[in-house]
């Protein structure tokens, strides 16, 4: 598949396992907000919110907290909120590229704190357009797999529809589609039966590079350096890395 990384997948796992609930919830909540903002509060009318919402639910974000958001995001209430996205573009440990989506009230601040947590960490920020142009935006849809979603019964829900890609990884199945199907393959896979993990629209290198153990666990620590930044909506790299040491990893 076209570079979405098996890291990627796991990245909510992961943050409910090391105790970052509440970094994730955080993200989560700004993500439903912005998406209010641009697209209105209705989730049948914004695509964009719908899955930004069912995001939340997903990582077991409360109600109130969603409903709240949706609030401030379309500019109900006192503390009705704003932000703006920045792309930073940098390179982790052995050349690995990266793109780092911000969403800020204080564009100051969230480049201080970018440049701080790539450069500690074992990265240099980069010029813009220098990384960028190996990445496209995709549509990505995790299912889970169970007795009743195999890779068939998920090809037979989006026959008609179309997609770009279906990956099967382990316990998962990764979907991957344009961006402007995404809501026709999420919908048909829901009429089909077949629930979904997550559907986001991600930026997925077209240049991925296999790692090893040791530049896995520099660039991931980069990661997870980055994305415990308040501004830090997401990271997307090129690092991919076999399931043996993906294995390695788990086990550390």
């Amino acid at each position: 598949m076209s570079g979405h990384s098996k890291w990627a997948t796991t990245k909510h796992k992961k943050a409910a396992i090391d105790g970052k609930r509440a970094k994730l919830f955080a993200k989560l909540i700004k993500n439903i907000e912005v998406a209010a903002r641009l697209g209105g509060p209705d989730l049948n009318g914004n695509p964009t919110l719908y899955d930004a919402v069912q995001k939340g639910r997903k990582s077991s974000l409360p109600n109130d907290n969603i409903e709240r958001a949706i609030k401030r995001g379309s500019g109900v209430g006192a503390d009705a909120v704003e932000y703006t996205t920045i792309m930073y573009e940098g390179y982790g440990p052995n050349g690995v590229a990266m793109l780092i989506e911000c969403l800020t009230d204080n564009k100051n601040r969230a480049a201080a704190e970018v440049r701080v947590a790539v450069t500690r960490n074992g990265g240099t920020m980069a010029d813009p357009g220098s990384v960028s142009y190996q990445f496209s935006r995709k549509g990505v849809i995790v299912v889970a797999k169970n007795a009743a979603t195999t890779e068939d019964s998920i090809f037979e829900a989006v026959l008609e529809v179309g997609v770009d890609d279906i990956e099967d990884r382990e316990d998962q199945f990764v979907i991957t589609t344009d961006p402007s199907s995404m809501v026709e393959v999420r919908t048909a896979l829901q009429s089909a039966g077949l629930d979904y993990e997550s559907a986001d629209v991600e930026f997925v290198s077209s240049l991925p590079i296999q790692v090893d153990l040791e530049t896995a666990t520099k660039v991931i620590g980069l990661i997870d350096a980055l994305e415990d930044l308040d501004d830090v909506q997401n990271v997307y790299s090129n690092f991919d890395m076999s399931a043996e040491v993906a294995a390695q990893l788990e086990q550390q």
